[in-house]
């Protein structure tokens, strides 16, 4: 029986790549030029370290460039409140991967109210649809593309 998955992963090394060279960017800045502005990436948080609130607001914006230009959709962007000090501001940037149940259970419920000949399933992180027609299935992928939902959404492992 014709089947595909529903994920929402982000390619770890496009995002190291989109850190490199957004670090780059800052040391050739001029607004940025000995400010010690950088970004560490330590699994999938991104740390932005700065010296005032209104540096972070731009590394964010390269950051959110970066990221586009190299193919990763900036919904994953989990971006938490900055810390402030007299002398630093920090900033977390997580990146969201993986459906969870609530998400998980919409998808499922758009694609039982679609009238479409197919059913889904929630298998940990990702949503198997299956279906007797590989039609029924592209048709699915298209609803679920089109479909609002706060995580991006990859389809992978389409068996016919």
């Amino acid at each position: 029986m014709p089947s595909f998955d529903t994920v929402s992963e982000v390619n770890a090394h496009e995002v190291a790549n989109a850190i490199d060279q957004a670090n780059r960017e800052l040391g050739q800045r001029f607004d940025f030029k000995d400010s010690g502005a950088r970004y560490e990436l330590e699994e999938l948080t991104v740390t932005l370290h700065a010296q005032v609130d209104f540096q972070l607001k731009q590394m964010l914006d390269i950051l959110k460039g970066r990221l586009g230009k190299r193919g990763i959709d900036i919904a994953c962007l989990d971006v938490k409140e900055p810390r402030t000090t007299l002398a630093t501001a920090q900033q977390e940037v997580l990146l969201k991967q993986g459906i969870d149940q609530e998400t998980g259970k919409k998808l499922a419920k758009l694609v039982k109210d679609s009238k479409l000949k197919v059913q889904a399933s929630l298998q940990g992180d990702k949503l198997r649809v299956t279906g007797k027609s590989r039609d029924d299935l592209q048709a699915a992928m298209q609803m679920l593309r089109t479909s609002k939902v706060e995580v991006p959404l990859q389809f992978n492992n389409f068996r016919d």
